[in-house]
């Protein structure tokens, strides 16, 4: 069985990539349960692929899924708000920084393996509607801890 060098998840039938793809279609779609938890996975996902993470400044999705974690989905919708407001060209060189909190980690340790991918997310690929805020919410949990508790 192949694996994803990043995340630790089984590579087929579909790959991470494959899979964000069919996960970013269903979230833009903008519909209950996807749409309103797009923040949430688009930061799993990139803390799960830290290539990805534009430069190497995790503080965005990190803060997000701290606050998602601590305070559900409104929270990340609170932190999505203001990301959207630093984005602004009418609030130019504000930026979404990490909770005061929380700091993010550093993205050259990452860990290698994760206790929910974004493959158990997506159950039979399709990412069902029935149980998916519960798999994002787990899928979070273990993103976090998986971060929190590698080797230093």
């Amino acid at each position: 069985m192949i694996h994803c060098p990043e995340c630790g998840a089984p590579a087929e039938p579909r790959s991470c990539e494959e899979l964000f793809h069919v996960l970013l279609a269903l979230d833009h779609s903008r519909r209950p349960p996807w749409g309103p938890l797009h923040g949430v996975s688009v930061s799993c996902f990139l803390l799960q692929h830290p290539s990805r993470i534009p430069g190497t400044d995790a503080a965005p999705p990190w803060s997000l899924l701290h606050a998602y974690l601590r305070d559900g989905p409104d929270g990340a919708d609170r932190r999505v708000r203001h990301a959207r407001r630093g984005n602004s060209h009418r609030a130019p060189g504000r930026a979404l920084a990490a909770a005061p909190e929380v700091a993010a980690p550093a993205v050259d340790r990452p860990p290698v393996r994760f206790a929910v991918t974004i493959a158990e997310v997506a159950g039979d690929g399709d990412f069902p509607a029935e149980g998916f805020p519960e798999r994002v919410r787990d899928w979070a949990a273990a993103t976090v801890d998986a971060w929190t508790s590698r080797p230093g």
